[in-house]
């Protein structure tokens, strides 16, 4: 009775607005703060949001992609980002990646950051998702890009942009703290791309 009513008190744009994306995200959270990553089903969440549980493929790609909106809380969606960031020349992808990172997380608050991290300290499954966010999404840039070594290229890239965010958001260094956007565009995309598409031996 209860998901009847949820679902009726949800039902509003569905199956395809941005309200059934949010009560995705929404029941995600109850789920798996109920059941774990292991425990919680797409089906179960779907039901709680009141929606078919193919629209979890239709918004978050899987219930990983799932998990890093509703846990890990990224600022942004990672298929509308990978398509942004294939929409230029190749040899400047490493610009376009340093810059919308910086651009994003900015835009979110550095306290979004800070607690990524905290929830992968203290979270298996939140590090793995996240480990499986950053593989999948630079293994497609990465795989499109013509590039060999790709594990290899793919740990370099996360490296650089965790390690950025923690010195950025995080420990606050300065002057990377509170510098402008376009300076450490201009310091980090060369290392950014040469991990893309350079010589790495």
């Amino acid at each position: 009775m209860a998901a009847e009513d949820t679902t009726t008190r949800r039902r509003g744009r569905r199956p395809g607005g941005q309200d059934t994306r949010t009560a995705l995200i929404e029941a995600a959270r109850a789920v798996f703060g109920e059941s774990g990553f292991d425990g919680a089903t797409v089906r179960a969440i779907a039901t709680r949001a009141g929606v078919d549980a193919a629209m979890v493929n239709h918004w978050f790609g899987s219930k990983e992609g799932l998990f890093a909106q509703a846990v890990l809380k990224l600022p942004f969606d990672p298929h509308e980002l990978l398509a942004e960031l294939t929409n230029g020349p190749d040899d400047e992808f490493g610009r376009r990646i340093v810059r919308t990172f910086l651009t994003r997380w900015d835009g979110a608050g550095g306290e979004v950051f800070q607690a990524l991290v905290r929830s992968v300290a203290g979270h298996e499954q939140a590090a793995l998702v996240l480990r499986s966010f950053f593989q999948n999404f630079f293994t497609k840039i990465i795989g499109g890009l013509g590039s060999d070594r790709v594990e290899l290229r793919t740990s370099l890239c996360a490296s650089q942009l965790v390690g950025m965010g923690l010195v950025r958001y995080v420990a606050k260094f300065e002057p990377m703290a509170t510098s402008e956007i376009e300076p450490l565009v201009t310091a980090i995309a060369p290392t950014v791309q040469r991990y893309l598409t350079g010589d790495i031996d």
